[in-house]
């Protein structure tokens, strides 16, 4: 008989400042690694305007003096400068990758699974293009996947455009990659509705990684 699905912790918090929810996944990052077989968590939010570069980002790909007033951190995710905003969702798995399969490659594939099927509700054909990472729309960009993944422990995660204005991405070359458009999904599907994708998102989470998703209070990150 197949195994029970692995009960994974929701959080969806809303719009939160991007140091508030970097904090969060420190904190269950570090419980999962002094506990290791606590259950998996997933935290579905939005943030405020903020810019993000990986670890080893280059300002290159800044088109605006790092100095000035805008909002902007260097974080231990792999990848180059992206850019996060209302009206696109955010998810940061945090799983021990030795509960399911403990290979970075098949991460990566199974997050762009997810987006691909989170897409295809809406019969919009979610596409990968080799040798890059992240899910595309007719040649246009509409979700980013950033990744740590340390002793098996994932954190940081997927960012897909849904309603969100797009002008933030003029500022930078998003990925690193100047030669493809960043889009959301309203360009392809007008009445798209941003609530019924988040949850279409965590649906499609749990089915591809075989979790039970139980809800729980904010309060738990914060305590």
């Amino acid at each position: 008989m197949p195994s029970p699905p692995r009960p994974c912790w929701l959080y969806c918090p809303g719009i939160v400042p991007y140091a508030q929810a970097w904090q969060w996944q420190r904190r269950l990052v570090g419980d999962r690694r002094n506990q290791p077989d606590l259950a998996d968590a997933l935290i579905v939010l939005q943030h405020p305007p903020v810019y993000t570069l990986g670890q080893g980002a280059s300002e290159v790909f800044l088109q605006f003096d790092p100095q000035r007033d805008v909002e902007l951190y260097r974080v231990e995710r792999g990848g180059e400068v992206t850019y996060h905003n209302p009206g696109q969702w955010v998810a940061y798995p945090i799983l021990n990758l030795r509960h399911h399969h403990p290979d970075l490659h098949w991460y990566l594939r199974r997050l762009e699974d997810v987006l691909i099927q989170t897409l295809g509700v809406y019969q919009i054909k979610g596409e990968r293009i080799p040798g890059l990472t992240g899910v595309w729309v007719e040649g246009v960009k509409v979700a980013a996947i950033g990744i740590k993944v340390s002793r098996w422990l994932t954190w940081h995660g997927i960012a897909l455009n849904v309603t969100n204005d797009l002008r933030g991405f003029r500022q930078i070359v998003p990925c690193g990659i100047g030669d493809r458009p960043v889009g959301n999904l309203l360009q392809f599907k007008s009445d798209i509705d941003g609530e019924d994708v988040r949850d279409r998102l965590i649906e499609a989470f749990a089915q591809v990684f075989g979790l039970s998703m139980v809800p729980r209070p904010i309060s738990d990150l914060e305590t």
